[in-house]
């Protein structure tokens, strides 16, 4: 798998916050911008999803916990075929 990007959802508290620190101290490049609700950089093979509190990842989940920042946090893998 040498060469695949790996997606990580990381939770946010503030998109355009996070923006500017990724863009500005780690050299991450701007690819999608619906702040405040979402964005997403990439640097490399890294491409982080920052989710703020108005997007679709902070939704309560089913006990009432509201996801946040620190321990909500998640790996995409892509595959072609889930099943397989």
């Amino acid at each position: 798998m040498p060469g695949e990007t790996v997606h990580v959802r990381y939770m946010v508290d503030d998109v355009e916050a996070a923006i500017a620190f990724y863009t500005t101290h780690f050299g991450f490049e701007l690819l999608t911008d619906q702040a405040p609700a979402f964005a997403d950089v990439q640097r490399g093979n890294l491409r982080l999803l920052l989710s703020g509190p108005q997007s679709s990842a902070a939704r309560p989940m089913p006990d009432g916990r509201q996801p946040g920042p620190g321990g909500w946090n998640r790996i995409h893998l892509l595959v072609d075929d889930l099943a397989t």
